[in-house]
């Protein structure tokens, strides 16, 4: 397991070189150590170097860690191996503060006005993520049972999908287009002021996942044996709730919707681990995370070298898809 472990850093750290590399400028390694170390003159591959390619790698490793932990608590909370950090509609939440932001704005013409310019895109995200969290947090405490809060949490998915498709048909053309960009997902389009404001916020959301992990490990077996234990299960669901919208919040926020990593990878840690204790599935998901999403980064990257942009949602699509049907044609045979 310990050589499992060191593997996936291994692996991480080749990805991450690999993709500081390519692109649609071949970077060699001698030039990257230079600029690390400070002693490069050139002064555009510095730029290349530090402010896209080196931020776009932190965000991936961010991003894919932030979305596995969250997809693994909500498995293990709803006990449902097709959970995922858009469960509680985290995801529709931030879909609308972006869809408000760049489809009504400019409908209701006080898409000039400066203080909204400021919040721009991120911020409304953020802030249709952390509505929708209070909600359920609100609904938690009235309500018991765990899967009555999972039923709320789609409908108001599907609530919200249905006000962001009223707003993209009156919205215009060039909104439109804006919106539907942003929902492809792309890691490289947070800059490294964004990212000293998403690093501090997901460090927070792995932290408080690795809080749970005895939480966790209780409710595998439900609820009902979790207070027998003498487990505070409502102070654990608001924390397990909190840790998931501030990682698929915040990503979700900074990097569109990225579908399928916090599905299929803590599945993908399961069987590489053969392991439910959340003590090594937790930062195995995390590892495996990381490396998925670097996976999709390189690919992406190597494919911008023939002049063709690929979102990133479609390579993880594509990864995430098959390890799914997997899991179901596994269970559906148990």
């Amino acid at each position: 397991m310990p050589i499992l472990f060191l593997l996936l850093v291994v692996g991480c750290v080749a990805l991450v070189m690999l993709d500081i590399i390519t692109g649609t400028t071949y970077i060699p390694l001698d030039a990257i150590w230079s600029v690390l170390c400070g002693d490069m003159e050139d002064a555009t591959l510095t730029t290349i170097i530090v402010k896209m390619r080196l931020p776009k790698v932190i965000v991936a490793i961010l991003a894919g860690a932030a979305l596995s932990a969250s997809g693994l608590q909500m498995q293990t909370l709803f006990r449902n191996p097709l959970a995922g950090p858009y469960v509680l509609g985290v995801n529709s939440g931030a879909s609308l503060g972006v869809a408000l932001f760049t489809l009504a704005t400019p409908l209701l013409g006080i898409s000039a006005l400066p203080w909204l310019v400021s919040v721009g895109v991120t911020g409304m995200a953020w802030i249709g993520s952390a509505l929708i969290l209070l909600l359920i947090i609100s609904l938690s405490r009235r309500i018991r049972n765990i899967n009555t809060i999972l039923i709320i949490g789609m409908m108001l998915s599907s609530a919200i999908s249905a006000v962001v498709g009223i707003l993209q048909y009156m919205g215009s053309e060039e909104s439109l287009k804006a919106f539907v960009v942003w929902t492809m997902g792309s890691v490289s389009t947070v800059t490294m002021e964004q990212l000293w404001v998403l690093a501090p916020v997901v460090v927070v959301g792995l932290v408080l996942a690795m809080v749970v992990i005895k939480p966790l490990n209780m409710l595998l077996l439900g609820e009902g044996y979790a207070r027998t234990m003498g487990l505070n299960v409502r102070r654990s669901r608001a924390i397990i709730f909190l840790s998931t919208t501030l990682l698929a919040g915040s990503v979700t926020a900074f990097c569109g919707p990225i579908g399928f990593i916090g599905l299929a990878m803590p599945h993908v840690a399961r069987i590489t681990f053969r392991s439910a204790d959340h003590r090594i599935l937790m930062p195995a998901a995390m590892l495996w995370g990381a490396f998925s999403l670097l996976v999709c980064t390189y690919v992406c990257d190597v494919v911008a070298r023939s002049g063709v942009m690929l979102p990133v949602n479609t390579i993880t699509s594509l990864l995430g898809i098959p390890v799914i049907i997997y899991v179901v044609l596994r269970n559906s045979n148990r």
